[in-house]
This record gives C-alpha cells, sequence and structure tokens, in this order.
C-alpha cells in the first residue's frame, strides 16, 4: 500500500512584484488573483482526498490567524505552524518537515509554495504519484514544467539520467534564471523549468539537511522540539529558529544533494512572480487584454489591467501593466514587470506606508479600513468576524463612535454591556474602558468616527485579549 502524502504550504511570503495588490501587510498567496478563491486556498484543495493526509502550513506571525480562518472557509482542518522570522524557504521546510515526521516517522512530504497556480490540478495530482516511489525509496523530488517559451524569470532544470521508476530522472543541473539566448538554449537541449516544489521521506530530507547544513538544522530541530502552543498554533521556539541561516532550499540542499531526482509535470504551472504571468494564464478579450474589475480600453491591445473599486480606462495604448488600488495606481510595460520589485524598494528607502500596507488591515478578528482622514478625525469601516472579539482597551488622545450598518455588536464600556444593532450608534469618551464583539452568526460592520488630538494605532492601552497581543 502506497504511504500518504503530508502536504506542507509554504505561505509566509511578500510577493512584492505584484506590488501593490500585493504588500508586505497582505502578500499575493491569501489574494484570489485567478477565480474566487485564493491561491493559498487553492493549494489546500489541490492536495485533499485519497492519498493526502491533512495539511500542514507554515506561516509568520502576521498571518497564522488568517491562514486558518481561509483554510476553514473551505473545509479544511490544517495544522498551523508560526514561523517566528523569515529564514528563506530552506529553514521553513525543514522545521514543517520535523513537524510531519513528529506525526508519523515514516512521512513523505509535499513541501508547496501556497501561492503558486496550477490549472491542472489532476495532472498535479497525478504528477505526485508518479514520484511517489522515488521518493518512498530515498530521492528527494521535484518537478520540472515543459517550457512554452524562454522565460528569464524561472530558474531551470536539465534532466540526466531515467532512474528505476518510469518518468523520474536524475538531476543532472539546476541553474539560476537565464538571460534570454541563454533561456532560448535550454530549450532547444530539453531543459525543464524548475517549478520550486518537491516531495521526499522526512527523514532524507532531515538527514541531508544534517549533512550539508548542520547549524541551520541543529537549530530548526531546536525550534520544533522547544514549539509551544499558542491558541490551537504550533508556534516554534523564536530564538533556536534566529540561530538557523538564511538559505533557499535550493540553495541549502538540491544543488548539493546527490539524492535529487525530477519528474516532468504535465500541468499548466505558473508562479505569478510578476503582473505579466497573468498574462499567459487568465483568458483575454478579442484585442488580448486580461481585465479584471471596472475597466474600459477602447484601441487598447495586449494589456493586463486590476483595477479595484474605481473604473478604470485605457485608450489608445499596448503591452502595458495597470493596476488601481483605492491609494496607488502602477503603469509599467509589460516587458519590465519584474522591475516592480526594485520599484517597492525604492518606495521602503522613502518610507512610504503604501510599500507595506494596505488600507484595509487584517486583524485576528476580522479587519478595518481607512475611509477618511483629516487633523483631527478618520473615519474607519470595521467588519468583524462572527465569534470576533475586540480587545479591552482604552485611549488616552481619542474618542470613538460607533455606528452599526450590519448585524449586532456586543459593547462593553466600563462596567456596562450592551448590544448595539443595525442603525444604532454608541459613543465611547476618551479614555473609557471598552471592548467590542460580534456574537451574532454573520458579519458585523460598523463606521467608525475617531476624534482627538492623536489617531495613531500605538494609541491603544489592551488590558486583556483573547489573541494574546501585547
Amino acid at each position: 500500500m502506497a504511504p500518504q502524502i503530508t502536504p506542507i504550504l509554504l505561505a509566509g511570503g511578500a510577493g512584492t512584484r505584484l506590488w501593490p495588490v500585493s504588500r508586505d501587510s497582505f502578500p499575493k498567496q491569501f489574494l484570489p488573483l485567478v477565480g474566487d478563491r485564493s491561491t493559498y486556498q487553492e493549494t489546500l484543495l489541490r492536495v485533499q482526498g485519497p492519498g493526502f493526509a491533512p495539511p500542514i502550513v507554515i506561516t509568520g506571525p502576521q498571518f497564522h490567524f488568517f491562514a486558518r480562518r481561509q483554510a476553514e472557509e473551505v473545509g479544511i482542518e490544517a495544522t498551523v505552524v508560526i514561523e517566528p522570522l523569515r529564514r528563506d524557504s530552506a529553514p521553513a521546510i525543514a522545521a514543517a518537515t520535523a513537524v510531519a515526521r513528529q506525526r508519523d516517522p515514516q512521512a513523505v512530504v509535499l513541501a508547496l509554495a501556497a501561492d503558486h497556480i496550477i490549472l491542472d490540478p489532476q495532472a498535479f495530482r497525478d504528477t505526485c504519484l508518479t514520484g511517489l516511489e522515488a521518493a518512498a525509496d530515498g530521492a528527494i523530488v521535484t518537478f520540472g514544467i515543459r517550457p512554452t517559451e524562454p522565460k528569464t524569470a524561472y530558474g531551470y532544470i536539465r534532466p540526466g539520467a531515467p532512474l528505476g521508476q518510469s518518468g523520474v530522472r536524475a538531476v543532472d543541473r539546476f541553474v539560476e534564471k537565464p538571460d534570454a539566448p541563454t533561456a532560448a538554449r535550454y530549450l532547444s537541449e530539453g531543459y525543464l523549468w524548475n517549478s520550486g516544489n518537491f516531495l521526499f521521506r522526512a527523514e532524507v530530507l532531515l538527514s541531508e539537511l544534517a549533512r550539508l547544513e548542520p547549524e541551520m538544522a541543529e537549530a530548526v530541530q531546536a525550534s520544533v522540539a522547544d514549539a509551544t502552543d499558542d491558541l490551537g498554533f504550533l508556534r516554534l521556539d523564536p530564538e533556536a529558529f534566529a540561530r538557523s541561516p538564511q538559505k533557499s532550499i535550493d540553495y541549502a540542499v538540491m544543488e548539493r544533494t546527490d539524492r535529487a531526482a525530477v519528474v516532468e509535470g504535465n500541468f499548466r504551472w505558473s508562479d505569478i512572480g510578476s503582473w505579466d504571468a497573468l498574462f499567459d494564464i487568465r483568458p483575454r478579450d478579442a484585442q488580448g487584454n486580461v481585465a479584471h474589475g471596472e475597466v474600459v480600453a477602447l484601441d487598447t491591445q495586449d494589456c493586463v489591467v486590476h483595477s479595484e473599486r474605481q473604473l478604470t480606462a485605457l485608450v489608445g495604448v499596448k503591452d502595458l501593466v495597470v493596476v488601481a488600488t483605492p491609494d496607488a495606481v502602477l503603469v509599467v510595460p509589460r516587458e519590465r514587470a519584474q522591475d516592480v520589485k526594485a520599484l517597492v524598494d525604492r518606495l521602503k528607502a522613502a518610507k512610504r506606508p503604501e510599500a507595506t500596507d494596505h488600507r484595509r488591515v487584517h486583524r485576528p478578528w476580522g479587519y478595518y479600513e481607512s475611509i477618511d482622514n483629516g487633523e483631527r478625525f478618520q473615519v474607519k469601516r470595521i467588519v468583524v468576524a462572527p465569534g470576533g472579539v475586540l480587545s479591552l482597551q482604552k485611549h488616552r488622545h481619542r474618542a470613538e463612535h460607533w455606528i452599526v450598518v450590519r448585524g449586532t455588536a456586543e459593547v462593553t464600556i466600563g462596567d456596562q454591556v450592551r448590544p448595539v444593532h443595525e442603525n444604532e450608534s454608541i459613543y465611547i469618551p476618551i479614555g473609557s474602558v471598552h471592548r467590542m464583539a460580534n456574537q451574532g452568526r454573520i458579519p458585523l460592520e460598523l463606521i467608525e468616527v475617531q476624534t482627538g488630538s492623536y489617531l495613531g494605532e500605538d494609541d491603544i492601552v489592551r488590558l486583556e485579549d483573547m489573541y494574546k497581543r501585547s
């Protein structure tokens, strides 16, 4: 009987090349870039059913509540591991693999990026089964994709000699992102795109890491051994994890091991590494445009247009990427879409908040969104998920007015607790100890008007918090 495959999902990346939609505060894996579900949710669904064990997700301390919530929205119960700080893919994969081995010492692990698009899920599952025997026999299997064009944004794999299992070959060489002439040569020589997904026995990966990167292996194993339960999440020990060197799994293991094997994946794949990737995988109109949202295009060809909320209109242009969000607009030639990362670096250097933060800010209980602000006021839209409870808190410099527009709020002010229904409002004076909760079954939505001399988020004194935030 074939062993079950334990999926581990890496869900902690930033995705800056998809700015301004993807930002540090809410990255691309949690966004519905293709279809109605996020790429993270689609990845979870892709590894469900016979042959797959329950998934393990590793993500950062900003996203663990959201990762669990999105998994629950698609009916999946995942083990969510909190990575205390970013150390690249090798420590993350190793930590999740160590957790999988604790669950099953004989575990076969499938390591997946949560932000990739695969348009043929059954073909993907079939490819996993093709590589399963080789992985069970001790190979570290990666999935190579037959190139459709000489992309310079992907790494490549040169397949070597066939191994014992049908469809499995040794890896002869991994190569980094090439220039255009080299990429064209790679296509003619039968190279494959490196998809960055891996299948292996947990024991094999961890033993290779101990041999090749002993400092990393020790730090990761200690972080898992000293991990703690935190509201149902598994929080890796931060002191131990911080000792790990910062390296990708390719540099740490795959380019140095003699156990690397490759299976060609017969599925349509994209890592959605930049805006021009959507041109390859989303439907186009008669003029070759890919459009999302309220978009009107006149005499416009081969453009990618993504508009959130507002109308975005294009006239007489071609080969552009145009992205409009409530607080930022990006216009870039499609061929230079990779340069968006350099733009974001410049915005960060200038300390522009738009580089990292959205107007919509996600919290464990739901989210809030800035609507308007002035010298002594700020207006926010607040949505509290069913069962969500804000911290018991007070403010030194501001008062708040809450107007409920949907649902019922349970509001605490001092010693008094009262419901506030739709079309009702309540006033929170400066310095008052207060809390809001949604005990209903539908999202609670309200408008908050803050007034006072200082309106920053650091004017929150938390007295109690069910989410253990300081």
